[in-house]
């Protein structure tokens, strides 16, 4: 299966993680999973992924608690070989890995950061510390672990959480109206946080927690990345296109879309970008010329895509 470069892709509605051959855009293989798994990462080897159920279709699905798990995907097998435990606290959505492969899994349900500090042998967590946010659905994580900053969909902050440090109250800042959207510089020295309701995007500086500058994006930003250009790249979900700035927030112009974009990955060439889209396709983006180049088939709601390089 790893012979080629692949795409892990999550496709929340069909309830299924595909790996997607990258240049013919072959499905390779199909895991089904609970019903609406959600946020994925992959720990430094490539060998093992996580993939958080959250348990229902979108924050705007009410009636039952959602998901209390984390599926372990063994990359070299193409298997869904173990289950982590998150009881009793639900729909897990954003997750991370630092720079030891601790994997820090967050339950929107109990606004809690789960801490495993080797996930690929134990599945039980090790620690479990207050987000200080409501509605916690994302999270920004330093590299070493130390610092984590909880997005807050419903009290509308960003707050500052140590999550080796269980005695440690977190501290929130207000970004704008409901934040979602996040990215540290690669310095970490500031966070950028969309803020959907306000149509924005914020940088804030780390060390004072306080909003150092601000500027408009398209309707609707729901996620920020940084290219290989140190560009930011914010998916606008309201109006099918990318905006793109500069690290003080400069506007670097828009890419216009044919679908509202979910989310974004990179090669490891800086030179192509995959999109996915509302609905069933992903896109293959040539960042230079800044368009489309060619789209794939997916199953249902396609959603966080991630790159994986060939087993050598």
């Amino acid at each position: 299966m790893r012979s080629k470069e692949v795409l892990l892709l999550n496709q929340k509605c069909a309830h299924t993680l595909s790996f997607y051959d990258l240049e013919s855009g072959e499905v390779l293989k199909n895991i089904r999973l609970p019903d609406f798994p959600h946020e994925l990462v992959v720990d430094s080897k490539s060998r093992f992924a996580y993939v958080a159920h959250y348990g229902i279709e979108s924050i705007h699905h009410y009636g039952n608690q959602g998901g209390c798990s984390v599926f372990v995907i063994d990359l070299e097998k193409g298997e869904h070989v173990r289950t982590l435990n998150t009881w009793p606290f639900y729909r897990i959505h954003g997750l991370g890995m630092d720079d030891q492969d601790r994997l820090y899994a967050m339950s929107e349900g109990n606004d809690t950061l789960l801490i495993f500090d080797e996930p690929e042998k134990r599945d039980e967590a090790d620690r479990a510390v207050p987000s200080g946010g409501y509605k916690t659905h994302l999270f920004a994580l330093s590299r070493d672990g130390e610092t984590a900053f909880g997005i807050n969909l419903l009290s509308h902050t960003v707050t500052l959480i140590k999550p080796q440090d269980p005695t440690f109250t977190p501290v929130a800042v207000y970004p704008g109206r409901k934040p979602e959207g996040n990215r540290l510089s690669a310095d970490e020295k500031t966070l950028f946080v969309a803020n959907r309701i306000d149509n924005s995007i914020v940088a804030i500086d780390v060390e004072t927690l306080k909003v150092t500058h601000t500027a408009a994006t398209g309707e609707d930003p729901t996620r920020i990345y940084l290219d290989p250009n140190d560009r930011l790249i914010v998916t606008n979900y309201g109006e099918s296109s990318l905006a793109l700035f500069d690290q003080q927030l400069n506007s670097l112009g828009s890419i216009e879309l044919e679908h509202r974009p979910v989310a974004l990955a990179f090669h490891p060439d800086g030179k192509r970008a995959f999109v996915t889209f509302v609905g069933d396709k992903m896109g293959v983006l040539d960042l230079e010329s800044q368009k489309i180049v060619r789209y794939f088939d997916t199953l249902d709601t396609p959603d966080v895509v991630t790159y994986l390089p060939p087993i050598k």
